[in-house]
C-alpha cells in the first residue's frame, strides 16, 4: 500500500494519526499494522472505504452474531463477489471458445454489418455466444440471419 493511500485513510479517519519520531518519519503501532492490512484485504474484495469503516471498529475474538448487520453485509458482499465470478467466467469461456476457433480478429459482429451491406449471413452460434445476446437462448434458435 503506498503512502499516499495511507495519508488518505488518516485523512478521513479510517485509520488513526500516526505518531511522528523526532526525524518526521511516522511510527505505526503493531494495531494500526493491523488495520491497514484488514483495509488492504477488504478493499481488493472491492468493498468501497465507508462500507470497511464499521469492521474498523470490531475488535478480533469478536462473536460475529453480536453484529448481524455486519454479517449481512458480508454475506450480501460475497453474494456480489460470486456473480461477478460467475460473470467474469463466461467472458473466459468466450475468449477460449473464441481462440479454439481461431477467429479471434475482428469477428465480435452478431450480423449487423452483413445486414447493412444487404448481404445477409447465417452464422452457427454456440450457447456460450447465446448467453452474450440479449435474446434468451431458450427463446431463439442457435442459428442467426
Amino acid at each position: 500500500m503506498s503512502k499516499d493511500t495511507i495519508r488518505y485513510y488518516e485523512k478521513i479517519a479510517l485509520l488513526p494519526r500516526a505518531d511522528w519520531k523526532d526525524n518526521g518519519h511516522r511510527i505505526y503501532r503493531q494495531e494500526d499494522i493491523n488495520t491497514i492490512r484488514l483495509i488492504s484485504c477488504m478493499k481488493k474484495t472491492g468493498m468501497p472505504l465507508e462500507e470497511i469503516r464499521p469492521f474498523l471498529a470490531v475488535t478480533a475474538g469478536t462473536d460475529p452474531a453480536e453484529y448481524p448487520e455486519l454479517v449481512e453485509l458480508l454475506k450480501s458482499h460475497r453474494e456480489n463477489i460470486i456473480n461477478q465470478t460467475s460473470s467474469l467466467q463466461q467472458v473466459v469461456d468466450f475468449i477460449d471458445m473464441k481462440l479454439e476457433e481461431g477467429r479471434y480478429s475482428q469477428d465480435c459482429s452478431d450480423g449487423v454489418s452483413e445486414k447493412l451491406r444487404g448481404e445477409p449471413k447465417s452464422k452457427l452460434v454456440s450457447p456460450v455466444e447465446m448467453s452474450y445476446f440479449s435474446v434468451s437462448a431458450k427463446t431463439r434458435k442457435h442459428r442467426l440471419s
